[in-house]
């Protein structure tokens, strides 16, 4: 009897989609990635990908039937206003019952400030960021199709994504300054190619309905981070600065990072995906490679 070849959409096809492709393309499997810009459809097709150009946002996207008993990565992020995810709510509405399993990249800051405690999947959701709020609302938006329509869904929470073609490296060559180590909130990560891999996994195996927390399960502090990042890039560590300090020169938007500390235990990713990540740690992923 022959294999099923499963129909692959990966709606948001950045970095992340366009790595989870590349896994279905060494298994010989076609992964269609859905874009808006110029930029991401021509990354995509230089990789080998099949690539698709449109708009959710205008209602511009593949015909419903296209996507009958497909397996649907979602990882476009909500619209940058407000408090409800509109596009996969559009998106939902437009394809209703056609795919068979939708994964959806959500974030660990649904969970909120939980003031450097350890925490898994049972922490309630109490998000204070808009872009939290709106994350709360894809995931309310997945499960609300997928009570509907019988279709199967998985929701991975995910930190700080981060590999060494994806640093902050322009923020650490300007100097800008991070909080003082002792007022320095607890932060969580993962390595790229890992988050894609537990994406396909998640995809594969994960009982309908799931959600893990998608994290190497080592945070550390966000200045932590910067340290070990420019001891990586072989660049001066940034100046340390008190929280005082800190909310009268830091952007809005960084500040809303300061003020949530949350350590995340991927137990259950672990356990229940059978995950064996690459890179386990921040200082795994930040090794440079040996001949």
């Amino acid at each position: 009897m022959s294999r099923t070849i499963p129909k692959v959409w990966i709606m948001g096809c950045g970095d992340i989609g366009r790595r989870v492709a590349k896994l279905y393309q060494q298994e010989g499997v076609k992964a269609i990635g859905w874009v808006r810009s110029d930029e991401s459809l021509q990354l995509g097709l230089a990789q080998g990908f099949a690539m698709r150009q449109g708009d959710v946002d205008r209602g511009s996207f593949f015909p419903i039937f296209a996507l009958d008993e497909a397996l649907v990565y979602w990882f476009m992020p909500p619209q940058p206003t407000g408090e409800t995810d509109d596009r996969i709510r559009r998106f939902l509405k437009g394809v209703d019952a056609a795919p068979q399993r939708v994964v959806l990249i959500s974030t660990t800051g649904v969970y909120g400030d939980c003031a450097g405690r350890w925490i898994d999947e049972t922490e309630p959701l109490k998000p204070v960021a808009a872009r939290a709020k709106r994350r709360v609302d894809a995931e309310a938006a997945v499960q609300e199709w997928a009570a509907r329509f019988g279709g199967e869904i998985v929701i991975l929470r995910v930190p700080g994504i981060y590999a060494p073609d994806r640093l902050p490296l322009a923020r650490l060559q300007r100097g800008e300054p991070v909080l003082r180590e002792e007022e320095a909130p607890w932060t969580n990560r993962i390595h790229a190619d890992d988050l894609a891999m537990v994406c396909k996994r998640a995809m594969e195996t994960a009982p309908a309905g799931a959600i893990y927390n998608a994290t190497d399960g080592h945070p550390s502090s966000m200045t932590d981070y910067f340290n070990q990042v420019a001891d990586y890039a072989g660049l001066p560590r940034p100046p340390q600065v008190s929280m005082a300090e800190a909310q009268a020169s830091m952007s809005e938007g960084m500040l809303s990072y300061l003020q949530e500390s949350r350590r995340i235990s991927n137990d259950k990713l672990l356990r229940e995906l059978g995950m064996n990540l690459y890179y386990p740690s921040l200082a795994d992923g930040l090794r440079i490679p040996q001949d």
